[in-house]
């Protein structure tokens, strides 16, 4: 494989996203402004999350947020929790976008310090937070996988065990009955290529599976 065709698997199949929960703060005329970043894969992990992080700074002025999750980064919002509008949810939202980040949640506290900081003193306090939390982090480059249930005739078993171990693959347990049954996981950019591979096998059944399957 030359690097352009790998380079070109590379963009078309991965993101990147936080390895794991991470902090940065700032300070402004005595208003701190805490930013806690998280990985997350759906809405329902984001409320849980939301929910206790309100719950722990309950005694904050408010707790402002963003998030963008998904491959093609289409699901996101922003909240500016009672800040003056586009001055809380919208600099959170610009970091994660500077970064290229996906599945990735930010949420930052601000307690007031009693001074007001103005529309652009909340923008830079806010996105100055993010930032600190984002250089503190450790960024990790995650890759879109295909599932697949292979069926095929029991004598073809080592063929097929033959590919999987030259494509790298570790395969779910096989399944005997009549045929023999098994399943991969595959790299996106790749699945056609090793798909293709298992498909000249006779009597070969490569059916696409949900990831939650």
């Amino acid at each position: 494989m030359n690097l352009f065709f790998y380079l070109l698997i590379y963009m078309e199949d991965s993101y990147r996203t936080l390895e794991k929960p991470a902090e940065g703060i700032f300070r402004d005329r005595n208003s701190r402004f805490l930013a806690f970043g998280f990985p997350v894969s759906n809405t329902t992990e984001i409320n849980d999350i939301l929910v206790g992080i309100k719950k722990k700074f309950h005694d904050a002025r408010h707790h402002c947020y963003a998030y963008r999750l998904g491959f093609k980064k289409e699901n996101l919002r922003m909240n500016d929790d009672g800040e003056p509008s586009g001055t809380a949810g919208k600099p959170i939202y610009g970091q994660l976008l500077a970064h290229d980040l996906t599945d990735t949640l930010v949420v930052v506290v601000r307690y007031f310090g009693g001074t007001l900081l103005g529309t652009s003193g909340l923008i830079n306090a806010y996105r100055s937070a993010t930032s600190e939390m984002i250089s503190n982090a450790t960024i990790v480059s995650r890759f879109v996988e295909e599932r697949f249930r292979l069926v095929f005739p029991y004598e073809n078993l080592n063929a097929v065990m033959k590919i999987l171990k030259e494509e790298n693959l570790v395969p779910g347990e096989p399944v005997y009955d009549s045929q023999c049954a098994l399943t991969i996981t595959v790299r996106k950019g790749l699945s056609e290529k090793v798909t293709g591979r298992l498909k000249v096998i006779n009597g070969m059944n490569a059916e696409t599976l949900q990831m939650s399957d």
